[in-house]
């Protein structure tokens, strides 16, 4: 079974669990909260920015096979 990244990558759920993870990993190690709270942010932002370009990348791709109106 091939994993579909683009489907992934643009997941909201998915980068909830990168998020769930990564918080986990946080307190696991001792981190103070406001060092977490920006990992987190941060985390979520780049998964924001990478869910958007993919998208961007899917509805590119799939008016470029359409033909002109």
């Amino acid at each position: 079974n091939k994993i579909d990244w683009k489907t992934k990558l643009s997941s909201r759920k998915f980068w909830a669990a990168i998020i769930a993870v990564v918080t986990t990993l946080l307190v696991l190690f001792g981190v103070q909260e406001p060092t977490q709270g920006q990992i987190v942010a941060l985390v979520a932002q780049i998964g924001a920015l990478i869910a958007y370009i993919v998208g961007e990348g899917i509805v590119d791709a799939t008016n470029k096979n359409k033909p002109p109106q």
